[in-house]
């Protein structure tokens, strides 16, 4: 019962911060609406990475693509918020499928090096191309969430809507993990080649992977971009892939609420020890270190730290044998 209460503390506890963030607004709702963004980015993350057990430097290209299409669309043609959404979501997926079905038949480091420099080309691509992408001037006006015609235009309205829409990414990353799909990514993880040797597709399941992290990175890219009203390249550059890695680690692999716990933690940390002035890295970092070694799984996998061993089964008792006592041969009949 204790094991269960503390695995799910964090999660309570992330949940009743940006409960607090809607009620007191002010600066909590920012930090809040940040820390749910990158919820709903670090879901893909974790479909990809913990699910899966791959490696992936480049989930940032795809926010961008996402962040982009949203803000190109909305700023220049006009178009609503949902629509442009859709089509940037559409977008990253179809870069993920062209770019994932050669990439993903790597391993290890070389897919990781592959991945990190597709995000590499997407950066150096909103750079350059200024006469879309503005390049570092960034493009400004950007208009609210809003959908079917409602513009959540105060910080709270938008708030509201990224809780529901990272409800719905952990919903789905739960129904994910406990599918049959699922269920074929964390064999694909174990070995590739069990995986295979089980009939399981191994290129196959890790592009369907790849394709859902590019969809969710996507989403929360288009989020950040209306949540903001601007949008820059250093938005989406290496930094966003340490800070996903950060809060992955942090949260919990492989779990459907560690992205959560880890955004929430990542976000809500700095601003809870500003106060230390000059020691605030130093007490920062040392906070994660901490988290690292006593929580190894992440935050949302406290619980399993209280379980006890499963006591093996004790052997039924054998019944007794009946002893042979063979015939004395005087004894034999004639």
């Amino acid at each position: 019962m204790a094991g269960r209460l503390l695995a799910l503390a964090p999660t309570a506890c992330a949940v009743v911060l940006v409960g607090y963030a809607i009620v007191a607004g002010g600066y909590f709702v920012a930090l809040a609406g940040f820390a749910l963004i990158y919820a709903v980015f670090v879901t893909g993350l974790n479909i990809f990475m913990g699910y899966a057990g791959q490696a992936s430097f480049g989930q940032n290209a795809f926010a961008a693509i996402g962040g982009y299409v949203s803000a190109v669309l909305t700023t220049t043609w006009d178009w609503p918020t949902l629509p442009a959404l859709g089509l940037g979501v559409t977008g990253a997926v179809a870069c993920a499928v062209l770019i994932g079905w050669p990439t993903l038949r790597l391993r290890g480091h070389y897919l990781a090096m592959a991945t990190l420099a597709i995000g590499l080309i997407v950066y150096e691509i909103t750079v350059q191309w200024q006469s879309v992408t503005q390049g570092y001037m960034g493009i400004s006006g950007i208009p609210p969430l809003g959908v079917f015609g409602y513009e959540a235009a105060s910080d709270r309205a938008q708030l509201v809507l990224l809780s529901i829409v990272a409800a719905a990414c952990m919903g789905s990353a739960w129904l994910i993990r406990n599918s049959r799909f699922g269920r074929a990514l964390v064999a694909l993880s174990g070995s590739e080649d069990a995986a295979r040797a089980l009939g399981i597709d191994v290129t196959r399941y890790k592009l369907a992977a790849f394709v859902l992290s590019a969809g969710y990175a996507a989403v929360a890219g288009s989020l950040f971009v209306h949540v903001v009203g601007f949008v820059s390249p250093e938005i989406f550059g290496m930094n966003m892939v340490v800070l996903g890695f950060t809060m992955l680690y942090v949260g919990g692999i492989g779990t459907v609420t560690g992205p959560l716990v880890g955004a929430i933690v990542i976000n809500m940390l700095p601003e809870t020890i500003r106060e230390l002035k000059d020691y605030q890295d130093l007490v920062y970092g040392a906070a994660l270190i901490v988290i690292l070694i006593y929580a190894p799984g992440g935050l949302a996998s406290l619980g399993a730290l209280w379980r006890r061993p499963a006591e093996p089964p004790k052997p039924e008792p054998r019944p007794p044998v009946p002893e042979v006592v063979e015939a004395h041969p005087s004894e034999a009949r004639p």
